[in-house]
C-alpha cells in the first residue's frame, strides 16, 4: 500500500479546480494551478539528481511559492524541511547540516546568511526572488512540464522534518510522516467542524507545525481558501476579514490579544464564525473578552511539532473554560506521575502529560539519543505539567521546566499569570523562578502595560496578595515595555531568566 500526502491537493483539484486556494496581494491560485505548479517542481527536482528521501530545506514566508514548493517537494517523494526565513547564519548551518539537505529553497533576503552557514559546496540554493547571485531561479522549477505522477510513498515514510523551536536546547528534527500529517488534519478538521465554503485568514507562518497541520493541510484537505495576510497588523487583518469573508482565524493568544483591543473601525466581520487557539495556554479574561466583542468562539487545542500539530482540543460543543479539550480520535492521553502511572483525575494530582497515537512522529531525526529520552514505553513524554477532570477534560498546568519550587511549595507560573492577567493595566505577563539561598527559588513576575497605562510593582504585589495564597504570590514584579517572544508569539521565557 503507497500513499502521499499531496493525493490531498490532487482530490481537492478535482473536485473544485477553479477555486482559489490561495489569496494573496490581490492576487489568487486555484487548486488546479496549484496542482499543476506543484507537478512542475516535482519533476524539476527530480531531474536536478534529487532521489526519493532526500532531504529539501524550504525558507519562504507566507506567500504562494511556499505552496508550489511544499507540495512539489511531497509528490516528488522527497522530504520537506521548513525553516523561518528570520532564522541567521548558525540557526540556518546548524538545520540543513542536521537534516543533510541537499537543497534549500528560499528568498533573496536570506541569502546573505545561507553564504555566511558554511554550508557544504555540494548543497543547491534556489531562490524565488530575482537576484543577481549565482543560485537556481526558483522560475526555473516552474518551466519545465507539469507532471500528473505523485510518488508512491509508503504511508510511514517521512514527509516533513519540523524542528522544534530550540527553547530547551538545540533544535531537533521531528519525523512527521506522511500518515501522520492525513490522520492530523483529516480529525482536526472534522472536530473543527470545517464548513464548505470556509475562508480561513492566514496570518500563522507557514514554516510552523501549526501553520501548516493545522491551517494549510486542513484547507487542503476540505478544500477551503486561505487568505493571506504578510504581516500580523490587525488593520490589515480586519480589512482582509472583510473583503475576503473570512470565517476562520487561527492564531496563537498574544495574536487574540492585540485584535482585542484593536479599533476594527466598523468594517463588516459577520462571516467570523469561529476561531483556534493553540501554541501557547490562552488567559481565560482574555478569551472570555476576545468572544465578547467578536462573537465567535475561540476553540483551543494542544499539540507539539513532535505529534504534528494537535493532540488534544476542545469542540466547538463541547468546551471547557482553560482546559486544552479531550484527545482527537485515535489519539491517548495520560496524567503520569513520576513511575510513569497514570494518575486520577482532579486537580490536585499533577503529573506529566503523555500521548499516544497516529500522530506521534517517528523519531528525532539522526539523533537516538533524543529520540530514547522522548519515546518510552511507547509515549511521547511531552515534558508539560497538567491535570484532568472526571469528564475527561485535560488542563495545562505548565511546563514542567518552568515549575518554581518554593520553600518546598509547588508554584505554577500559569496560575499567577491568570491572576496577574485579571490587572486593568497588564497587557503581558510572565513568572519565572529565580535562585534564592532560604527557599531554594523565588517567586518573579514581570509584566508589561496596555497601551497608556503605568505599572507600580508595589501595587501589583498587592493586587497578587488579595487573590493567591502566599506561597504563589510573587515577591517581585519587573515592568518592560514588552515581552520577548518567539516569532510565532510564544514567550521566551529563557531570556527573561538572563534579565
Amino acid at each position: 500500500m503507497s500513499f502521499n500526502l499531496a493525493s490531498m491537493l490532487r482530490e481537492s483539484a478535482l473536485a473544485k479546480p477553479d477555486l482559489p486556494f490561495v489569496r494573496f496581494a490581490g492576487q489568487s491560485l486555484t487548486f488546479q494551478q496549484l496542482d499543476k505548479d506543484s507537478g512542475r517542481v516535482a519533476s524539476a527536482l527530480l531531474a536536478h539528481g534529487l532521489r526519493p528521501g532526500d532531504r529539501v530545506a524550504v525558507q519562504i514566508n507566507n506567500r504562494p511559492e511556499f505552496l508550489q514548493a511544499y507540495f512539489g517537494v511531497l509528490k516528488a517523494g522527497l522530504v520537506m524541511v521548513p525553516m523561518n526565513p528570520m532564522f541567521k547564519a548558525g540557526e540556518i548551518g546548524h538545520l540543513l547540516r542536521d537534516s543533510q539537505a541537499r537543497m534549500i529553497i528560499t528568498i533573496g533576503m536570506c541569502l546573505p546568511e545561507i553564504a555566511q552557514a558554511g554550508v557544504s559546496d555540494d548543497l543547491t540554493v534556489c531562490c524565488v526572488d530575482e537576484v543577481d547571485a549565482p543560485v537556481l531561479p526558483f522560475a526555473d522549477l516552474l518551466a519545465g512540464p507539469a507532471t500528473d505522477d505523485i510518488a508512491a510513498t509508503e504511508p510511514q515514510d517521512t514527509a516533513v522534518i519540523i524542528y522544534t523551536s530550540g527553547t530547551t536546547g538545540r533544535p531537533k528534527g521531528a519525523e512527521l510522516s506522511h500518515f501522520l500529517l492525513y490522520m492530523n488534519c483529516t480529525i482536526s478538521g472534522e472536530l473543527f467542524e470545517v464548513e464548505d465554503g470556509d475562508v480561513t485568514l492566514a496570518v500563522l507562518p507557514f514554516f510552523h507545525v501549526y501553520g501548516l497541520s493545522g491551517m494549510v493541510n486542513v484547507a487542503v484537505r476540505y478544500g477551503g481558501t486561505l487568505a493571506v495576510v504578510p504581516r500580523y497588523d490587525p488593520a490589515l487583518i480586519f480589512d482582509t476579514m472583510e473583503s475576503e469573508g473570512v470565517t476562520i482565524f487561527v492564531g496563537v493568544p498574544t495574536m487574540y490579544y492585540g485584535l482585542l483591543h484593536a479599533d476594527t473601525g466598523g468594517r463588516d466581520l459577520s462571516r467570523f464564525r469561529i476561531a483556534s487557539s493553540g501554541g501557547a495556554s490562552m488567559p481565560g479574561a482574555v478569551m472570555a473578552a476576545f468572544e465578547q466583542k467578536f462573537g465567535a468562539p475561540i476553540v483551543e487545542g494542544y499539540g507539539l511539532s513532535e505529534s504534528g500539530s494537535t493532540a488534544l482540543m476542545n469542540r466547538p460543543a463541547d468546551r471547557r473554560e482553560l482546559s486544552i479539550g479531550k484527545p482527537i480520535w485515535g489519539v491517548q492521553a495520560k496524567v503520569a506521575g513520576p513511575d510513569g502511572e497514570q494518575l486520577p483525575p482532579g486537580a490536585e494530582h499533577v503529573g506529566e502529560i503523555l500521548l499516544k497515537g497516529h500522530n506521534i512522529m517517528k523519531g528525532y531525526f539522526g539523533d537516538q539519543q533524543a529520540t530514547g529520552e522522548a519515546l518510552r514505553d511507547g509515549w511521547l513524554h511531552t515534558g508539560d505539567l497538567g491535570y484532568r477532570d472526571a469528564d475527561g477534560f485535560f488542563f495545562i498546568v505548565d511546563r514542567i521546566k518552568d515549575l518554581i519550587i518554593r520553600g518546598g511549595y509547588n508554584v505554577y507560573p500559569r496560575e499567577v499569570e491568570e491572576v496577574l492577567y485579571t490587572h486593568p493595566s497588564i497587557a503581558e505577563a510572565a513568572v519565572i523562578g529565580r535562585p534564592d539561598e532560604r527557599l531554594g527559588e523565588e517567586v518573579v513576575a514581570v509584566v508589561a502595560p496596555k497601551p497608556g497605562a503605568e505599572l507600580d510593582p508595589d501595587e501589583i504585589l498587592a493586587y497578587c496578595r488579595e487573590r493567591l495564597a502566599s506561597y504563589k504570590c510573587p515577591r517581585e514584579v519587573r515592568v518592560l515595555d514588552a515581552l520577548p517572544k518567539t516569532d510565532t508569539g510564544k514567550l521566551l521565557k529563557r531570556e527573561l531568566r538572563k534579565l
